[in-house]
C-alpha cells in the first residue's frame, strides 16, 4: 500500500476549486448532481482509509480481540508509519461514525417532528400553518412525493405571484428529491472535514435549482426574485439543514442571479478553460483517491490472508 493509503484522506482537496466555479458557472442543476457525487465519493474513499488504517492500529493494541496473524510484521509493513497512524486512525474513524450517525438520527428526528405539525393535513400538497413567525419548506414523504409547509405569516407578506413562486419553487424541491442532495453532501462533509466547502456549495445550487424551476414555471423571473428576497427578510429557515426551505442560502446571490439571464446548461467544457481544468482536476482526484483506496483494501486482504495462513 504505502503511502497511497493516506491519498484518499487529501484528495478531496482537488474538488475545492469546482466548488467555487460550479456556484457561478454550472447550471445549477448540473452543479447540484456533480458537487453531490464527487463529494459522496471523496467520502467514501476516506472512510474506507480510515478503516484499512484502523485495522492496522487496532491489532498494535494489546489484548486485540483480533487474530494474533493480523499483528504480523508484514502487515504492520504494509503502512507507513504505523505506529502512529493506525493508533490515530481509531479514534478518528470513531468520531466519523459517531458524526455520520448523529447526522442521520437528526435528519429522520427531524423529519418526524415536521411530519407529526402537519399530521392533520396530511393529503394535501400545501400545508398552512396558522403562526406569524413566517416560514416556508419542503417536507418529503418517506415513499416519494411530499407537502409544502409555509405559515399564514410567510403568505401574508407575498403578493399573489409571490405567493405562486414560493409554492413552485418548494414543489420542485420535491419533485427532484434535493433533500438527498442535501442530506448526502452534509454526511459526505461529516467523514472528511476537507469537503465542507462542497456542502456549502450544494445547499446554494440546490435553491438555485428551485429558483429556476420556479421561474420556468412562473414566467417571470423578477416575481422569484422578490419573493425569495421579502421571504428571506422574515423567514426563520427550515427546522433541519437537509431539508430544503425558501430564505435558504446567500439570498443576495440567489436575487442577483434571477434578475439576470438563464443559465445554460452545457455537458462538455474543454480543459483549456478555468471550468473544464476545474472539473478534470476533481475528476481525477475522485478517479485516483477510489484507485488507491481499492488497491489498499486488495493489498491488505492479501497480506492479512498470507499472515493468517502462515
Amino acid at each position: 500500500m504505502g503511502v497511497f493509503v493516506f491519498l484518499p484522506l487529501v484528495l478531496p482537496l482537488t474538488a475545492w476549486p469546482i466548488a467555487r466555479l460550479a456556484e457561478f458557472r454550472l447550471h445549477p442543476r448540473t452543479a447540484t448532481r456533480l458537487l453531490t457525487w464527487t463529494a459522496v465519493l471523496l467520502a467514501v474513499c476516506s472512510t474506507l482509509c480510515l478503516a484499512l488504517l484502523m485495522v492496522v492500529g487496532t491489532a498494535q493494541l494489546p489484548g486485540n480481540p483480533l487474530p494474533d496473524g493480523w499483528s504480523d510484521p508484514e502487515v504492520r509493513k504494509a503502512v507507513p508509519y504505523d505506529e502512529v497512524a493506525g493508533r490515530v486512525a481509531i479514534p478518528a474513524l470513531l468520531a466519523v461514525t459517531v458524526s455520520c450517525l448523529a447526522a442521520g438520527w437528526r435528519h429522520v428526528r427531524v423529519r418526524r417532528q415536521a411530519a407529526r405539525a402537519v399530521a392533520g393535513l396530511a393529503g394535501r400538497s400545501v400545508a398552512v400553518l396558522p403562526d406569524q413567525a413566517a416560514y416556508a419548506y419542503a417536507l418529503p414523504a418517506w415513499r416519494g412525493g411530499g407537502q409544502v409547509v409555509v405559515s399564514s405569516g410567510m403568505l401574508a407578506g407575498l403578493t399573489p405571484g409571490e405567493r405562486r413562486a414560493l409554492f413552485a419553487h418548494e414543489r420542485a424541491h420535491l419533485a427532484y428529491r434535493h433533500h438527498r442532495f442535501l442530506l448526502g453532501v452534509q454526511l459526505a462533509a461529516r467523514a472528511n472535514p476537507f469537503l465542507r466547502p462542497l456542502r456549502t456549495a450544494v445547499a446554494f445550487t440546490a435553491e438555485r435549482w428551485a429558483d429556476e424551476e420556479a421561474a420556468a414555471r412562473t414566467g417571470s423571473r423578477r416575481t422569484v426574485a422578490l419573493a425569495v428576497g421579502k421571504s428571506a427578510l422574515v423567514s426563520r429557515g427550515a427546522p433541519g439543514a437537509s431539508l430544503a426551505h425558501f430564505a435558504a442560502g446567500p439570498v443576495p446571490r440567489r436575487v442577483a442571479a434571477l434578475l439576470g439571464p438563464a443559465p445554460v446548461a452545457r455537458n462538455w467544457f474543454s480543459v483549456f478553460t478555468t471550468l473544464g481544468l476545474a472539473m478534470w482536476t476533481a475528476a481525477a482526484g475522485v478517479t485516483v483517491s477510489a484507485l488507491s483506496s481499492a488497491n489498499s483494501a486488495v493489498t491488505l486482504f492479501f497480506i492479512l490472508h498470507a499472515a493468517l495462513d502462515a
